[in-house]
């Protein structure tokens, strides 16, 4: 099992509970450099760093990834590894591109995440900013997805959106409180709760 667990946006006072406690739980913690391996190294001294390069060279970056997956899946095979990363592992994060090569060369190795407090909500407090209404967030790219907050009624909205291009959707209800509930594609429910998210994402994307 591999999980990718947020660490936050730098502060070590920012790592959660849960965090802490699959670092030490861990059979195998991995980092992709040494801020990283700062946060984690009171939890698990033994981390390992490895080698994510900051560069457009795609041909480079593929050869790092294979080479770390390949030092990765033996512990993930054989217990629980951890792969602990700034912000939030979801998001514009290493951790999805490198389980896509482990899945192509280890496929029966199973993965899952852990949130961390992102930059786009730490920034909020650095910068004494509220957020409210609808607000865009890009790596530069073109939007290709979008997040639907308090969604009351989702079927509703997602047959708004297949107009617009999108054909994909997943609505979390209740996510972490009581009677939590996924779904996923066409079963969207005619109503859900007031704590609900709706993710869309467009098939061409």
């Amino acid at each position: 099992m591999l999980v990718g667990v947020g660490l936050g946006p730098g502060d070590p006072e920012l790592l959660t509970l849960r965090a802490v406690r699959l670092l030490r739980e861990a059979s195998a913690v991995f980092v992709p450099g040494k801020l990283a391996y700062d946060l984690v190294r009171p939890y698990r001294p033994d981390a390992v760093i490895l080698n994510f390069p900051m560069t457009s060279d795609e041909a480079y970056i593929r050869q790092c990834l294979e080479e770390n997956a390949g030092r990765i899946a033996p512990q993930a095979l054989d217990g629980l590894a951890v792969f602990g990363i700034i912000g939030d592992p979801n998001f514009y994060s290493t951790f999805s591109r490198l389980c896509e090569v482990i899945s192509e060369r280890y496929p029966e190795i199973a993965f899952s995440t852990e949130p961390g407090i992102s930059s786009i909500t730490a920034f909020a407090s650095v910068a004494n900013v509220p957020v409210a209404g609808g607000f865009f967030v890009s790596d530069g790219n073109g939007p290709e997805s979008r997040i639907f907050m308090k969604v009351r009624r989702p079927a509703a909205l997602a047959a708004d959106l297949k107009t617009e291009g999108y054909t994909e959707f997943v609505l979390v209800e209740r996510m972490f409180l009581p009677g939590q509930q996924v779904y996923r594609g066409e079963d969207l429910p005619e109503e859900s709760d007031y704590f609900s998210i709706l993710y869309a994402r467009r098939s061409d994307a």
